[in-house]
């Protein structure tokens, strides 16, 4: 009896609706898709953040040779 009651009402005592179904899926999708937006802004950022310390510190590589700090030491002086 109870399984004509089920295939005569098309499960119209269902729980959750399709319609709800599908709204919280949208908001799933939307919801990482805001947080796969947010970390390739945040990896691009941090490219470029890198890449400007990289630049920096070639820059002050290149500028600071080897000083012979000894020069002006009173011991040393040869």
């Amino acid at each position: 009896m109870l399984l004509n009651l089920l295939s005569n009402s098309n499960f119209k005592f269902a729980l959750i609706s399709q319609s709800d179904i599908v709204t919280g899926l949208i908001i799933v999708v939307i919801f990482f898709s805001i947080l796969l937006i947010l970390g390739v802004r945040k990896s691009y950022i941090l490219k470029k953040e890198n890449e400007r310390l990289d630049k920096i510190s070639k820059e002050s590589q290149i500028d600071e040779t080897y000083k012979d700090f000894t020069e002006g030491h009173m011991y040393g002086d040869n």
